[in-house]
């Protein structure tokens, strides 16, 4: 596999050299050092995986993955200091088509590298997603296979709220609905059992490795961030660790945002905090049916505040009228397959 490093940094570069090195199967194409570097480079010589640092000069990591995937596609990694510290440049990246992050390698005083093995690690991951692509074209089948999701967030006020909307759907509505609600790990199980007699559709934890159901409302089960990775399938991740809200709306609607193949359905209802609304907005701008709830209806007008402070929704509603909006939509324009 032909590797770029875009960093403007000689001794990470020298860094993660050594870790492509490590694998014999892989090559540098080429190192830019500047963000306008690495687009022009990825024009004329387009390598299989770009490893991209945020803080590139001329345009930044998010901006230049953003020229590259429209210009010249390819697997882009966002390799960077800082990952908890640099969230929202993080999270921009990948909504503008960057897979994955890790942390820079960095060479210590006795010579070895720290960080290697989980650089290491997900390179083999986008290297094992990018065979699949190009051997059998199973990605793309699956793509074409795949409809769009349904997306919730919510947090203070929220049980109550899930349960009026999940219990105005049809009982097929034909896409997987994932809810990401702030709840601590061990009172996750009891929210399952009890939205589950509140509506007709099968309610589950989303389970890691597991991929979103048509017709099942999966719920986020752990205090770690639930995203949908580059497989379609849900994972658990750690990062970023200073995010006060876990799990987060934000990182969720991102990880689809970069990753879920339809354009669908994105609600935010009420909470306390502003948790959702940058990744609603991300959603928006994307071509997604956003949705928040009013400041009428909701326990805490919080998060449904920020996204209207960001003009994130498409619509703003009453509590009551959300789920009708969510099938009128769908409805009106054919989403589902």
């Amino acid at each position: 596999m032909r590797i770029a490093i875009a960093n403007s940094s000689r001794a990470a570069v020298e860094a993660i050299r050594r870790v492509v090195a490590t694998h014999r199967g892989y090559e540098i194409a080429w190192v830019a050092s500047s963000g306008a570097e690495a687009v022009e480079l990825a024009g004329r010589d387009r390598p299989d995986l770009i490893l991209m640092d945020l803080a590139l000069s001329v345009m930044d990591g998010p901006r230049t993955t953003r020229a590259i995937m429209r210009q010249s596609p390819c697997a882009v990694l966002i390799v960077t200091e800082g990952i908890s510290r640099n969230a929202a440049q993080v999270f921009e990246a990948m909504g503008a088509g960057a897979l994955d992050a890790a942390s820079t390698p960095v060479i210590e005083a006795s010579g070895s590298v720290r960080d290697a093995e989980g650089l290491l690690k997900k390179i083999l991951n986008i290297e094992r997603l990018i065979s699949k692509e190009t051997v059998d074209g199973k990605a793309e089948s699956a793509t074409l296979r795949v409809g769009p999701m349904i997306a919730i967030g919510s947090s203070t006020g929220g049980p109550r709220a899930l349960a009026e909307v999940v219990s105005g759907m049809p009982e097929k509505p034909g896409a997987p609905i994932v809810i990401v609600q702030h709840v601590d790990e061990q009172f996750a199980e009891g929210l399952v059992s009890w939205l589950s007699g509140q509506t007709r559709l099968r309610v589950t934890l989303a389970r890691a490795d597991a991929r979103p159901e048509p017709d099942t409302v999966s719920v986020a089960g752990t205090d770690d961030h639930l995203v949908v990775g580059a497989d379609l399938a849900f994972h658990y991740v750690a990062e970023p660790l200073d995010n006060p809200y876990r799990p987060s709306v934000d990182v969720f609607f991102f990880s689809i945002l970069s990753h879920w193949p339809r354009k669908g359905v994105a609600v935010l209802l009420t909470g306390m905090g502003g948790d959702g609304a940058r990744g609603l907005k991300a959603l928006r701008n994307a071509g997604w049916h956003t949705i928040a709830q009013d400041e009428k209806t909701s326990v805490v007008y919080g998060m449904p505040k920020a996204a209207a402070a960001l003009d994130a929704a498409v619509e703003i509603l009453p509590l009551g009228k959300i789920a009708g909006a969510i099938g009128k939509h769908i409805k009106k324009e054919g989403l589902f397959p």
